[in-house]
């Protein structure tokens, strides 16, 4: 039997299957960051009874965006949009949690409130690009947060984890890959800071530590997750010894009992799969070793990779990104061996319905055949 098609336990819910909508940035908010009603269309389209879905990054603090048409929820006008999204979701008997992320210095002071200059760990130059209504640009240079300024965005995601509440989401997913602010915060490349969020790996993880046990403090443990990438360089992120760094990272979530832990492997740079890459789950390999909990693992997964990860117990679950967003029927074209749609880069990122609500379930291909 299939395990990838098996029930699981997540946290406090009982799934039937163990294909994971993955946390994919599409850009198709509302102005205002306020979520779509396309949005709500799109996620209820990929949901599926006792299915599993993770909300794309969604910025709880104003200066946390990258991405022009990225969803916030750093305002109470957001969570009306949000409720839209959810209520699609539950309508088709699936559970979805929302992703909070801050950009960090991921980011251009043209998607910056007032044109302000972007933030992060230590004033460190590096590549990257961010979205605005120039396209994709590089980043602007950041200046370093205060320590008055890191403890107002562990506020920040607190307060965001209760509008998600409010907003019908089943639990919060923290964003601490992908380059993003968290990752700065843990990667040395990036955090140069002397203080007592820099140097060790205690004090570089202390802020991810502390917003995990903020929004625990709304949800509980069993409805709270992380995402990390072990082995991801994309913004320019690098660290000295990135196997003891997220070895200690892992070992400091497994008491909280997260819901689960999340894992970008290494074929994923940022949102783009290199093909080039080994498929071997290396950071789920090396994080299994040290956390006993539920992981999700995201990167690259076919159907015969994804069983290949849960048969040898590396994973519990797993995340698909380019085939669900080209196959809105994911979970039952695997389980009746359906052909599978393909899919459109080209209109991941932003754009209208067409790339994103218009792909068609197998039952309306098989009739346009």
């Amino acid at each position: 039997m299939s395990k990838l098609l098996s029930p699981v336990q997540l946290g406090p819910f009982q799934l039937s299957h163990r294909v994971v909508l993955a946390p994919l940035t599409r850009m198709r908010a509302d102005p205002g960051a306020l979520p779509s009603a396309l949005m709500a269309t799109y996620y209820g389209q990929r949901a599926s009874k006792g299915g599993f879905m993770i909300g794309e990054a969604t910025f709880p603090a104003e200066n946390g965006n990258g991405y022009l048409g990225a969803p916030g929820l750093y305002d109470d006008s957001q969570i009306a949009g949000w409720k839209r999204v959810t209520d699609a979701v539950h309508a088709k008997g699936a559970k979805i949690f929302l992703q909070l992320y801050h950009a960090g210095r991921q980011s251009n002071k043209d998607v910056q409130p007032a044109g302000s200059i972007p933030v992060g760990p230590s004033e460190v130059l590096h590549g990257g690009v961010a979205y605005t209504t120039e396209g994709w640009v590089p980043n602007t240079p950041n200046r370093a947060l205060t320590i008055a300024e890191i403890e107002a965005l562990v506020e920040s995601f607190r307060l965001g984890a209760g509008r998600g509440k409010e907003a019908g989401f089943d639990g919060v997913e923290i964003h601490a890959a992908n380059g993003y602010l968290f990752d700065q915060f843990l990667q040395d490349g990036s955090n140069k800071r002397t203080d007592m969020y820099g140097g060790s790996f205690e004090n570089r993880a202390r802020f991810l530590l502390d917003t995990t046990k903020a929004v625990i403090s709304v949800w509980g443990s069993d409805r709270v997750a992380v995402r990390i990438g072990p082995s991801g360089n994309w913004g320019d992120m690098a660290d000295s010894d990135p196997e003891g760094l997220f070895t200690y990272v892992a070992q400091q979530l497994a008491p909280l009992n997260l819901a689960y832990l999340h894992l970008i492997e290494p074929r994923i740079a940022g949102n783009i799969e290199d093909e080039t890459k080994n498929q071997d789950p290396l950071a789920a390999q090396l994080i299994r070793k040290h956390y006993k909990g539920s992981i999700i693992a995201a990167g690259g997964f076919n159907k015969a990779s994804a069983e290949a990860i849960l048969q040898a117990g590396d994973a519990d679950l797993v995340a698909f990104g380019r085939h669900f967003i080209a196959n809105p029927d994911l979970p039952e074209r695997f389980r009746n061996d359906w052909p599978l749609n393909a899919y459109d880069r080209p209109s991941f990122f932003g754009g209208t319905d067409v790339g994103y609500t218009d792909y068609p379930f197998h039952a309306e291909a098989a009739v346009a055949a």
